[in-house]
């Protein structure tokens, strides 16, 4: 970047005082601001254009940012439409529309690539814009199976780019302030960790194949994922519950937040032993086939422990909101959630807390608000060198190997030891699931 801004700025001088006709007073007000400051300015494009992209326009709208996005990427010509229309009212040029990735890849003006595809596209994609030369905001998950982790990261290590994963709490600065407190032993020894998400998921339609929608190119759909026959609906949300070829369950789609939060806060990488219990126990004939509730355990070095308690389809809540973590320490205790904290001493009584007042929480689809933006300009100020990133994938891809373990022990019924220094289990049925097989030519490989 640092090249690219210095040859932009020099070339941006010389046109100005001699290849335009009249100078700069011959230029629009636009084109010159397009031209002012073009040597900071961030060009970027959105890929997958559902539940989640709403999340990053402040941010790049946002002048003080310097951000330009040059294109708007999605399989199905209505999500292009939809978030054309939206995108106008937010900012006041119009975006490339674009169905391939990979043509927008091509783009050497394009400097980063926001991805909020569904699981199965989200390392290979990544890989695909590193190799091409961009940085990537990764949406959660990071990678779709333990292999793919392993993959994305060496990637970044090799590419050199700057990969944000999009697990925004990261960025709150009342985590931030309370984990460097646990840290600094506010609650004494910290040895267990309570992450929990509860929702009311309704019934999912059972899977009936039909033909795709005409304005679908299930094929980049599709994109690393073996071919299979269209089913009604999976393109809009069900790809969620629809088997493992496209998504990673509620595992991979919630709890990566609040394990993430849990891992930091008690200061620890891999487990030495996951168990898991889980089953799918509401709306028992209908088309969901993951489950949908399930509780985890992850044991750790130092008597350290972390639980997932995850209830997709019942809302009853057992910690008094719908998502958050509980760490407990010898000396106390905290809740910690996207609203902030609050600090406990052994009694129960409440000593401290903290809450940002902010926009951003809960459980409703698609999400959005001041920690989204917060971690995208933080993502944009470590591309300026201004910054360092506060969720860098290979930190974020240890937090999500935790969602990869539960969610094998949950397919193969059984636990599992893991060598805690290098994420690696000590089981083969369970190393059998460590990678997917990938559709012909769209294996990422170094």
């Amino acid at each position: 970047m640092g090249a690219r801004r210095d040859f932009i700025k020099k070339t941006t001088v010389a046109a100005i005082g001699m290849g335009l006709p009249g100078g700069i007073n011959a230029m629009t007000a636009k084109s010159y601001n397009n031209i002012l400051g073009s040597n900071d300015r961030i060009h970027v494009a959105i890929q997958g254009l559902g539940r989640r992209y709403g999340a990053y326009i402040p941010a790049i709208a946002a002048k003080q940012n310097n951000v330009r996005l040059d294109y708007l990427c999605d399989v199905r010509d209505i999500q292009l439409q939809k978030a054309a229309q939206y995108v106008s009212e937010q900012i006041s040029y119009k975006p490339k529309q674009e169905k391939d990735i990979r043509k927008i890849l091509e783009d050497k003006d394009v400097d980063a690539v926001f991805m909020a595809t569904p699981d199965h596209w989200h390392t290979p994609g990544a890989c695909m814009a590193m190799e091409a030369g961009k940085h990537v905001y990764l949406e959660k998950p990071c990678s779709h199976n333990p292999h793919e982790n392993e993959t994305v990261v060496a990637f970044q290590k090799k590419y050199d780019k700057v990969v944000q994963m999009g697990n925004q709490q990261r960025s709150s600065p009342q985590s931030i302030e309370i984990v460097k407190d646990i840290h600094n032993g506010i609650i004494g020894k910290a040895y267990k960790a309570i992450a929990f998400y509860t929702n009311g998921r309704g019934e999912v339609p059972k899977p009936v194949q039909v033909a795709p929608p005409t304005d679908l190119d299930w094929e980049l759909f599709q994109g690393p994922a073996p071919r299979k026959a269209y089913v009604h609906d999976v393109w809009d949300y069900n790809w969620h519950w629809y088997g493992w070829d496209y998504g990673t369950a509620e595992m991979g789609n919630n709890a990566t937040h609040e394990l993430d939060i849990a891992r930091w806060a008690l200061d620890v990488k891999y487990p030495e032993y996951v168990d898991v219990i889980a089953g799918k126990l509401q709306y028992i004939n209908d088309g969901w086939e993951m489950y949908d509730t399930m509780e985890a355990n992850y044991l750790f070095m130092d008597d350290k422990t972390i639980q997932w308690d995850g209830s997709s389809r019942n809302a009853y809540s057992k910690y008094g909101r719908d998502r958050g973590t509980l760490i407990y320490g010898s000396e106390g205790s905290v809740m910690v959630d996207r609203d902030g904290y609050e600090l406990y001493d052994l009694k129960g009584e409440l000593i401290k807390e903290n809450k940002s007042g902010g926009n951003e929480g809960g459980t409703a689809l698609g999400g959005g608000g001041d920690l989204s933006t917060r971690h995208a300009v933080n993502f944009f100020e470590t591309i300026r060198g201004n910054e360092t990133l506060t969720s860098h994938i290979e930190v974020g891809a240890i937090s999500q190997m935790l969602t990869h373990y539960a969610n094998i022990a949950y397919r193969i019924d059984k636990g599992f030891n893991v060598d805690s220094d290098t994420g690696r289990i000590f089981d083969r049925e369970a190393m059998a699931l460590w990678k997917r097989t990938y559709e012909t030519g769209w294996e990422p490989m170094l």
